[in-house]
């Protein structure tokens, strides 16, 4: 990785602790078909609880970027932190989980908890690769999207284990992965200094700063298409299988992210992470537009386009952090991270409850197509980066 200085339990301890820590994100949803049949929840109560997480990541997001938590403070100090509490969080979920006003509340302190996971995982790998960052961030991002898979798996195994030891498991995760890397790494070596004031620049930056806006608008595009495929999943598969097939399946099809992301930090280590970032945008708005065929295509065709799909649909996302990590003012970066990711949540619940009301009403293989949208203007915001990227930088 081009990084001689750097020991090697880093980036595998970085791996470990962002996947446990960001496991706390599907706590719920992953025993909801148990909550449902015990305290007869309807379908909605899934998307309500998953909203809530979301905005009180966004929440979080918006505060920690303000703030500029993860630019004043030790960022390993506020990793486990935000470990411990989110980790807390999930506990009082369980002893208040039949009390649905209750748990909306600790699942939206989840999701403002888990702003200091994921955004400062990024900022601390950042720190310590400052060559051949897209290859580090493949592998942090590809845990993030393998915890968001497992849920699938989780659901798929729901018969054989009880609800109340996966939530308790999962916050055990959790506190174990801050942990982890709060007392088995140190400070990187070419750590900028903290800041002492609040850094209101990093609202601006993301406009004013030509390379960033190219990064962090690509990354919007992104965002559109990300996770509402992830939502739409369980929808496209239904049209061939049922139960826990269904539920394997599309714990494959989200998980094969972590594979696009994984290889596609490698190979930014040899193209440059704008070319792979446009390259697997490019794929996936494809897949978008190939919908009408491929939904109607043999269950072979039909596979591999939406594992195509699945594993590039999310392996661009850590090269676009790459990008806005790279040309961001160093002591600004994690702030900027943050205010990105804040945004970026709030245009894919904008996108979630859109398609899926659409659902309702218009068949997948005419409404698939307009995700495509995202990629589109993800790209032409690309632009200049991908003109610029001739000499890899990792």
């Amino acid at each position: 990785m081009a990084n001689p200085s750097v020991p090697r339990h880093v980036l595998p301890l970085l791996v470990l602790a962002q996947f446990a820590g960001t496991s706390l994100w599907f706590a719920v949803n992953a025993v909801m078909p148990d909550l449902q049949r015990e305290q007869g929840w309807d379908a909605a109560a899934v998307g309500a609880l998953t909203s809530a997480l979301q905005l009180g990541f966004i929440a979080g997001t918006l505060v920690f970027a303000v703030l500029s938590v993860a630019d004043r403070f030790r960022p390993r100090a506020v990793f486990l932190a935000c470990s411990l509490a989110g980790a807390l969080c999930t506990v009082a979920a369980w002893a208040m989980v039949r009390h649905y006003p209750a748990l909306l509340a600790w699942r939206l302190a989840t999701g403002f908890c888990l702003a200091g996971i994921y955004p400062v995982g990024m900022k601390i790998a950042a720190q310590w690769y400052t060559r051949g960052l897209g290859a580090a961030m493949g592998l942090l991002i590809g845990a993030l999207v393998l915890g968001s898979a497992s849920a699938h798996a989780l659901r798929a195994l729901s018969g054989t284990l009880p609800w109340p030891s996966l939530m308790l498991g999962v916050a055990a995760l959790a506190a174990a992965g801050g942990l982890l890397l709060y007392w088995g790494t140190g400070d990187a070596p070419a750590t900028v200094a903290r800041v002492s004031t609040l850094q209101w620049r990093a609202l601006g930056v993301i406009w004013t700063d030509r390379r960033v806006r190219s990064s962090v608008l690509g990354y919007f595009g992104h965002m559109w298409e990300l996770y509402t495929l992830w939502v739409l999943v369980p929808l496209i598969l239904a049209t061939r299988l049922q139960g826990t097939d269904l539920s394997w399946a599309a714990f494959g099809v989200i998980g094969s992210g972590a594979l696009g992301c994984a290889v596609g930090g490698w190979l930014a280590l040899h193209w440059g992470s704008a070319r792979v970032a446009g390259t697997q945008l490019a794929t996936s708005g494809l897949c978008c537009l190939l919908a009408p065929w491929a939904m109607a295509a043999p269950d072979a065709l039909f596979a591999l386009w939406l594992l195509v799909w699945g594993t590039t649909v999310a392996g661009d996302s850590p090269q676009f952090s790459t990008l806005t990590a790279r040309n961001a003012p160093p002591a600004l970066v994690g702030s900027v991270l943050t205010l990105a990711n804040s945004a970026g949540f709030a245009l894919s619940i904008v996108s979630i409850l859109l398609f899926v009301a659409l659902a309702r009403h218009v068949p997948l293989a005419h409404l698939l197509p307009w995700l495509a949208v995202g990629p589109a203007l993800g790209l032409w915001a690309l632009r200049p980066l991908w003109a610029a990227d001739r000499q890899p930088v990792g």
